[in-house]
């Protein structure tokens, strides 16, 4: 029970949480003013998104009434000539989205050259409306003149980084090498087309006025936002404040969840985003046990792990990456070419150098960007942390039942990096068999996770030095470990594993130990099929040694994989594919999959699959699952067949109720979206407002089967941990507690399998809950009674 004293310092957390939240909220919106590009801002999203449909509206009324009946007038004539090609709804609606973008980017600038410049005034909107609308006119001539030299171009040249300007610049020059000479239009032309434009907007909407700024005698028309906008922008922004508080980890126990009160957070302002059941039916009633799982699963002490804590500190004052990693200093030292010291006089040394600095440049943004802000965030979380002695993650269910933790950062579903830096705060005292599980541990987080038991623990036993020079000095030996599977979570099993087992200098154990299920979406099946085939695959059943399911499907498939690629076909090139079929992955992703993992494992030079080759490996791979695999695809089969006759006999969603009692509810429906393709600011999904279409069929058959597995994957470890009463944490189905726990755990989690599929037939009930007209598809061969028995069935 907490004390006054803490339930303070937990609302002081939460009220700072709000306080960055809504800082972050408004910085960002500041930043986005500051580079004129407001469109993207909070307010500017939604309102853009409303406005379309009318502006749009208006410029079809415009072609409708005036100048396809032939009353151009004088200020008609240019629209006629440029602008023809935006004549229907679809188009109408691209010209009103580039206008409405410019207008707000320019109106809530907060650029200022100086006192007397505005980005704002109604020439500068109008001829950069203009101008936007000519970029996109611009890219679309270049396009249908040579589509295969236009998409070559944006191939090459148009990376993530790259600005629009940069991207219509670079676009025009590659173009005009190979003769391509697009006809500019004048600064007066692209005023009055903008003119027109924000005259449609100004005045459909009614957002925006002219106003009049006075310096002396002399006064500056500007283009601003009227009253009634003013008022929707603050009404959005504070729509937008009550979901800004961040989520952090706590510094009391949760609160617990119920099905009147919600749980996790304290105060109101940061609990209110945040829901039982996400993407659930608010309505729903949730029994006892999935709610006393999630209620112990919150009440988990952590602490930050000072030993990666310290790592972490160094590598980021070095700007070193690592795996995920990536502080932001490195990017400061990335590795800008050198120009060539003839480059005034070699032209192509010149074109040369310039493509490698231009490449250099848009990574390092790209980098800057994006790939570093995990890494700082994280490191900003754990030093709030840091200083006391426990904390808690507060989590709540998907609507399959499945766990997630509320927290972005901190917590067992982060990076390799972000999980490490966690402990259990309860250690426990150290044990023989505890020993051996710390070596598993160092093991497998070094790669070794399809090896067997014994070999796993023989390979910690055998690189005792290694382990050894690791926990003395990470940093001095960082070429050690910088290149293993999972380097910071193999680190911090090296400092556990020698200060408790080979230097016995501490006496108890707080590691976070992960065993993970063998391919749970198969091990689901083969049970829900009594499909022994396809349990012993994936471990169900016991053995020597840990079976290899994506190993047996290569092996199934070589003689159709063509002669030149076989030296590089293994267990890496079919493990995507076999990992997701259970969740209804298709042909077509699968040749995906197999083109990318040869692409990795294969030399620059060597000839890689092509697209038929990949779609005959992909076909191949399905026939050889339904040989060494049968159930599974069997039962997915069915499962989509009578999802879709479920909803064309007239129900809307589908409801199923899991072995632990959790309530699913698949809700599939189909929406009014369209696309945008602009060709310079890129694809913009919006949907038209015009209420629900009704069930998708095809989204149900699809989602079925993986839906299912989830829901009873989730509804495993409530049941399991009802009785588990030590420290322990989840990722998706992959279990976590501290190496003296482990084996009691792993016996729970096996004996819930056996009473699921051996005490049950849930196949039968879902058949029933849902109203299947067609019986299941079920084998009987499998005694799922054996897996108790089965070493590596999680592992």
């Amino acid at each position: 029970m907490a004390t006054p004293a803490q339930i303070a310092q937990q609302v002081q957390l939460e009220r700072e949480a709000i306080r960055c939240g809504l800082d972050k909220l408004y910085k960002n919106e500041r930043h986005l003013a500051e580079k004129e590009y407001a469109s993207a801002s909070v307010h500017g999203v939604s309102s853009i998104k409303a406005a379309q449909s009318l502006v749009a509206q208006a410029i079809q009324d415009t072609f409708a009434k005036r100048i396809n009946e032939g009353k151009n007038g004088a200020a008609y004539v240019e629209i006629k000539h440029y602008l023809s090609q935006f004549n229907d709804e679809r188009e109408a609606t691209i010209l009103a989205n580039i206008a409405l973008k410019r207008t707000f980017d320019l109106v809530f600038s907060q650029k200022r050259k100086d006192s007397a410049k505005f980005p704002n005034t109604v020439s500068n909107t109008t001829v950069s409306i203009g101008a936007s609308v000519e970029a996109e006119c611009q890219m679309r001539w270049y396009e249908e003149n040579d589509k295969e030299l236009y998409t070559k171009i944006k191939k090459k040249y148009w990376l993530s980084s790259t600005g629009t300007e940069q991207k219509r610049t670079v676009m025009r020059l590659m173009m005009k090498r190979n003769d391509y000479l697009w006809d500019t239009w004048s600064a007066p032309v692209r005023a009055r087309l903008g003119g027109w434009l924000l005259e449609l907007i100004c005045s459909t909407t009614g957002w925006f006025e002219k106003t009049y700024h006075w310096v002396g005698k002399k006064s500056t028309t500007l283009i601003t936002p009227t009253d009634r906008y003013l008022e929707i922008q603050e009404r959005l922004m504070h729509e937008a404040s009550l979901f800004a508080p961040l989520s952090w980890p706590m510094l009391i126990e949760p609160n617990d969840w119920t099905n009147e009160v919600a749980g996790g957070y304290l105060l109101n302002e940061v609990q209110r985003g945040n829901s039982l059941v996400r993407r659930g039916d608010p309505t729903l009633r949730q029994p006892e046990k999935p709610l006393a799982f999630l209620n112990k699963l919150q009440k988990v002490a952590y602490q930050i792990n000072p030993f990666i804590y310290e790592v972490a500190k160094q590598l980021d004052a070095k700007g070193y990456k690592i795996g995920k990693f990536k502080p932001l200093s490195y990017a400061a030292e990335w590795e800008i070419p050198s120009p060539p010291p003839d480059i005034d006089t070699n032209e192509e040394a010149r074109w040369k150098y310039r493509k490698e600095r231009t490449d250099a440049e848009n990574n390092r943004k790209a980098y800057i960007r994006a790939l570093h802000v995990r890494t700082t965030a994280t490191m900003e979380v754990a030093k709030r942390f840091r200083e006391y002695d426990r904390f808690y993650i507060p989590w709540s269910f998907d609507y399959r039942g499945r766990a997630y933790p509320i927290p972005a950062f901190l917590t067992p579903h982060d990076t390799d990096f972000g999980k490490s830096l966690l402990r259990f705060a309860e250690p426990s005292p150290m044990t023989y068999e505890a020993e051996d599980w710390l070596r598993f541990q160092c093991a497998t987080t070094y790669g070794l996770d399809k090896s067997t038991m014994t070999d796993r623990i023989q390979w910690a036993k055998d690189n005792e030095d290694l382990i050894s020079r690791i926990a003395l000095d990470p940093m001095e030996h960082i070429h050690d470990w910088e290149e293993v599977e999972e380097p910071f979570q193999f680190i911090a099993a090296c400092d556990e594993l020698y200060h408790c087992v080979m230097a016995c200098d501490r006496q108890t154990t707080s590691l976070c130990v992960a065993t993970d299920a063998t391919c749970s979406g198969m091990q689901i099946l083969a049970g829900l099929a009594r499909d022994k085939k396809t349990a012993m695959l994936v471990n169900v059943v016991p053995s020597d040694n840990p079976q290899d399911a994506y190993k047996t499907v290569a092996e199934a498939m070589i003689n159709d994989v063509p002669e030149h690629l076989r030296e590089y076909f293994d267990r890496k090139i079919t493990k995507k594919s076999v990992m997701t079929v259970p969740y209804n992955a298709t042909i077509r992703s699968s040749e995906k999959y197999i083109k990318e993992a040869f692409k990795k494992i294969m030399p620059k030079d060597a000839i890689k699959p092509s697209y038929q080759e990949a779609h005959d490996m992909a076909k191949a791979l399905y026939a050889a699952m339904d040989k060494v695999a049968p159930g599974p695809l069997r039962v997915m089969g069915w499962i989509g067949r009578v999802m879709t006759a479920a909803i064309k006999s007239g129900k809307t969603e589908i409801t199923w109720t899991t072995p632990s009692g959790f309530v699913v509810v698949q809700k599939r429906d189909k929406f009014n979206t369209e696309r945008l393709e602009l060709k310079l600011l890129g694809t913009c999904k919006f949907t038209v407002v015009t209420g629900v279409k009704g069930p998708d069929s095809r989204k149900h058959k699809s989602s079925g089967a993986p839906n299912l597995i989830h829901s009873l994957d989730a509804s495993l470890l409530h049941l399991a941990f009802q009785r588990f009463d030590a420290p322990f944490s989840v990722i998706h189905d992959s279990v976590l507690c501290r190496a003296t726990d482990m084996s009691i755990l792993s016996t729970h989690v096996r004996e819930t399998y056996m009473f699921l599929f051996a005490e049950n037939d849930y196949l039968k009930d879902f058949a029933n809950q849902i109203g299947a007209v067609e019986p299941p598809p079920i084998i009987g061969d499998l005694e799922p009674s054996s897996v108790i028995e089965s070493t590596y069935f999680f592992c």
